[in-house]
């Protein structure tokens, strides 16, 4: 498998027939989804000439041609690019999560920001990509490859308030319950760079940006021609925000954590006048929309096809508590092997959305984990009545949570080999330590950097009875 680095210690134990066939979904998916395969699909340079899909553009009239990036799937993005460019680009900066050993860049320095908390290196790096744009002008051209995690990765929070502001705000926020919507109208309301104030700036200067973008969001379309520029882009720090201030202050309310966020925070947010609103639009700027969320599901189901496995999308929907989600999935593999209901057995059910953890105390915390660790568990608990059932949920990007682990795999033998073990899945779910408890089991999903993020997906098979075979 090219994706999934730890294939034969997952397919070691279990229902080896089932965890075949999920892993083998995911990895095909994954191969598809890369962004640099995806990028080099639509981007050459002939000469001066550099083609993007449908646009070209005359890089004998530009005067530099600088790369700026950040996000969980950047170094793919990134390396696509500078790739591409050669000699041709004159700088680059690219902010990742994890600086892989087989990443290569020939004018791009790297950076590793923190996500899902926000670190110094990762403002450092911002910084110097606030110099390189406050130089530039209007024969200059900027080429920004962005994916999901930039709000943390790109961390650069306004004049008072601090980068420890912003790392407590996240903190608090990604405890809190709140959905990704929530979280970014706080993060992006108190950014130099997110929320479309990148682009804010590089407009100012009057240089010219392209984007390329991988959208993570919850109710994006699937992806359609990727090689037409796409007119409808948004959010993210290249393009229009369409979170709002009061949309920030109704988190702050709603979620009842105004007491546990930084009192300038707090304050700036509750007090800040329209001039400090996000920007709404970017009519000039030429953007590439090279993956959406519900691509990961259709993908997945375009390769069952290929394997002669019946597939159904669930919902590229999925948001809430990770261990409800799990129970879920659990309850649907006993209901589709018994009743044969939403679809016969053996088939392959799948989703993608974005579930959440709640922890309202840190001090339950016991270890280490994330939402697809979790669901990946929960599953496992319910999933013993129902034979070869078998789940994958992982974070589509490489890493879940706060383990550098994609996610999890669990069937249903997994409840009796951690038991085997003394080892509680209940009491990993209550003190977040799922990883701890998958990697006993040999269930811990790595993938390392896939060159995506989609958020989650969720592959569920479900044999048919051994009676009825």
């Amino acid at each position: 498998m090219k994706k999934i680095r730890n294939s034969a210690q997952l397919l070691s134990h279990g229902d080896i027939d089932s965890r075949r066939i999920v892993l083998e979904i995911a990895d095909r998916t994954l191969e598809r989804l890369d962004s640099y395969r995806r990028i080099q699909s639509i981007m050459r340079l002939d000469g001066d000439v550099l083609h993007i899909g449908t646009r070209s553009w005359d890089l004998s009239k530009k005067r530099n041609v600088y790369l700026i990036g950040a996000g969980k799937a950047c170094n793919h993005m990134a390396m696509a690019v500078d790739h591409v460019l050669g000699d041709r680009l004159t700088y680059g900066i690219a902010i990742v999560k994890i600086h892989e050993e087989s990443d290569r860049f020939n004018r791009t320095e790297v950076f590793v920001g923190g996500h899902p908390l926000p670190n110094e290196e990762g403002h450092r790096a911002s910084r110097k990509i606030i110099e390189l744009v406050d130089q530039a002008g209007p024969d200059d051209l900027f080429i920004a490859v962005i994916s999901g995690g930039s709000s943390a990765l790109m961390s650069c929070p306004i004049d008072g308030i601090t980068l420890q502001d912003e790392i407590d705000t996240t903190d608090v926020l990604l405890k809190s319950g709140a959905g990704i919507y929530e979280i970014n109208a706080v993060r992006r309301h108190i950014s130099a760079l997110n929320g479309g104030m990148l682009a804010k700036r590089i407009q100012a200067v009057g240089a010219e940006l392209i984007g390329f973008g991988i959208s993570d969001a919850v109710g994006s379309p699937a992806t359609g021609d990727i090689a037409v520029p796409y007119a409808a882009y948004k959010s993210t720090p290249i393009g229009p925000d369409m979170t709002t201030l009061d949309d920030a202050r109704a988190t702050i309310v709603n979620r009842n954590v105004a007491d546990r966020l930084p009192k300038s925070v707090v304050d700036y947010l509750m007090h800040a006048g329209p001039e400090a609103e996000t920007p709404k639009a970017f009519p000039d700027n030429t953007y590439f929309l090279l993956n959406t969320l519900p691509d990961s599901c259709i993908y997945a189901k375009e390769v069952c096809e290929e394997m002669g496995l019946p597939a159904m999308i669930v919902t590229s929907f999925l948001e809430g508590e990770s261990r409800d989600a799990g129970t879920f999935w659990a309850s649907i593999a006993r209901e589709v092997q018994v009743y044969g209901r939403p679809i016969k057995p053996p088939c392959v059910l799948l989703s993608s959305g974005e579930v959440t953890t709640l922890i309202d105390d840190n001090s339950v915390i016991k270890g280490h984990g994330g939402p697809g660790q979790e669901m990946a568990v929960s599953f496992a608990i319910t999933a013993e009545k129902t034979q070869g059932a078998c789940l994958l949920s992982i974070d589509s990007e490489g890493t879940d949570g706060t383990a550098k682990v994609a996610g999890g795999i669990t069937d249903s033998t997994s409840f009796k080999a951690a038991a085997a073990k003394e080892i509680s899945l209940y009491q990993a779910l209550r003190e977040h330590s799922c990883y701890e408890a998958l990697s006993s089991i040999d269930s811990a999903i790595f993938t390392g950097n896939t060159g995506t993020n989609l958020c989650d997906l969720n592959i569920l098979y479900v044999p048919a009875p051994k009676e009825n075979k």
